[in-house]
């Protein structure tokens, strides 16, 4: 088969619970190779092993059977491939689903592969070390619900070549998505590094959908972006050398700009010169970004040094219960009746019921998003006091509740508006794990 001039990747979702409407557009309209659905991050996937414990079928992403539903007519007409990590803690009953609504569909004859070994939670014991906290498994206390190792680019290659339409994964580092129809199209190798590099600039780029079209670059007065509303996913047009333009549709809203690209080639990146990824080192340092016309720019320049001989893993760990509750104080002084509230509420929690679990309040309108921040304005008169506690029991967590309900009547005054909930928590921590320990595989579901 020839090799392609240019391939185009087009990105479904950056998140989980990202949009639909601009990933149908992109299907319809973008004329793309391959459209990815990057849905993984790391509470993502604690959550899903968590729902897996209770529902052995599920423990994949809730929106999968919706998505396929609105692009999968469209990727088989215009010959699109799909690639996504939507499978979370169960890439296997992700793919029976695919299937099932392929059918329904009356889509015959596709091709769905399941990527399979990523979770690694038997080749982890209590004497795993947690490098990040300088613990190890068994000293953090809580019960681990499911590890997982971040997959490169090489565990989507045996679906690609077994010419799968639809591609479902679980734990796969982000760029690896797009990395691996790149090396399957030009056939680069698994120790090209610059091209590798080059590639997964790309994968970068694109893993967070409308971050790089002006969603999260959006700031009004300042950088402002047009028709956000409707803001637009992202398209990349790249070359067997690397070389990528990084675009939308012309009718989409939001905008691809130097600026766009640039914040997006810096987001979560702490070493531009030691980009870690499972497919190699990658050196953003050298990167030149050009605006070639309107939301069209140019970026090449990456390189890359040998992979990591370790794979990261995300350990999840039950979290307990979370407890919020919260009531709103207004009017002159609603700071300080809602500072006081909060203390009331401390004092309850510690000193009256012996509560020792982790506690934080917070003045939402003053001062809440630091939890250090309590240089709380005199003057403001809208304010709500919000508490939380992670729980390790239920009746703990619903003395919380109670707790803060009953100001409305102990005080201060002006209090109102209470609501309260009660939600599973998770908590993740990161390990690794040699390479070689890590065995993946494919399995293919006919429609």
């Amino acid at each position: 088969m020839a090799t392609p001039e240019v391939i185009r990747l087009g990105t479904g979702a950056g998140f989980s619970a990202d949009r639909l409407d601009p990933a149908v557009e992109l299907a319809a309209k973008g004329e793309l190779d391959v459209i990815v659905f990057e849905c993984i991050g790391e509470r993502t996937l604690a959550f899903g092993h968590r729902d897996r414990m209770a529902d052995p079928m599920a423990g994949y992403n809730p929106m999968l059977e919706r998505r396929l539903r609105a692009v999968l007519p469209l990727c088989v007409r215009h010959g699109t491939r799909v690639i996504t990590n939507m499978g979370v803690a169960n890439p296997r009953g992700a793919a029976e689903k695919a299937a099932r609504v392929a059918r329904e569909l009356g889509l015959r004859g596709l091709r769905i592969a399941a990527l399979v070994g990523d979770d690694v939670s038997a080749l982890l014991g209590d004497d795993t070390p947690l490098p990040e906290s300088g613990v190890t498994i068994g000293e953090v206390g809580r019960r681990m619900v499911g590890a997982n190792a971040y997959l490169g680019a090489d565990a989507i290659l045996p679906a690609l070549a077994a010419e799968a339409d639809v591609v479902i994964t679980g734990r796969v580092a982000d760029p690896s998505l797009f990395l691996a129809p790149l090396r399957h199209a030009f056939g680069w190798a698994e120790d090209d590094w610059p091209a590798l590099g080059s590639g997964t600039l790309v994968g970068h780029l694109m893993e967070c959908a409308a971050q790089i079209t002006g969603g999260y670059f959006a700031d009004p007065g300042y950088k402002d972006v047009p028709g956000l509303a409707r803001v637009g996913f992202p398209i990349a047009e790249v070359g067997a050398d690397g070389r990528a333009v990084i675009a939308k549709l012309a009718d989409a809203g939001g905008l691809v700009s130097e600026r766009t690209v640039k914040e997006q080639v810096l987001y979560e990146v702490h070493d531009p010169a030691r980009y870690v990824t499972p497919d190699v080192v990658a050196d953003f340092s050298r990167v030149e970004i050009r605006e070639e016309s309107k939301d069209r720019v140019r970026v090449s320049g990456a390189g890359g040094r040998p992979r990591p001989e370790q794979l990261k893993v995300t350990v999840a760990f039950d979290g307990g219960l979370l407890a919020e509750a919260a009531v709103s104080y207004a009017g002159p002084g609603a700071a300080a009746r809602a500072e006081l509230a909060g203390q009331i509420v401390k004092e309850r929690m510690v000193g009256v019921h012996g509560c020792n679990a982790p506690l934080r309040i917070d003045l939402i309108g003053v001062s809440s998003l630091h939890a250090t921040a309590r240089a709380y304005p005199s003057n403001a008169q809208d304010v709500r006091m919000r508490a939380a506690l992670r729980a390790s029991s239920r009746e703990q967590a619903e003395l919380l509740l109670w707790e803060v309900e009953a100001l409305l009547c102990c005080g201060p005054a002006g209090g109102g508006g209470y609501r309260g909930q009660i939600t599973p928590s998770v908590i993740t921590q990161s390990a690794y794990l040699d390479r070689d320990l890590v065995r993946s595989y494919i399995e293919i579901i006919e429609t």
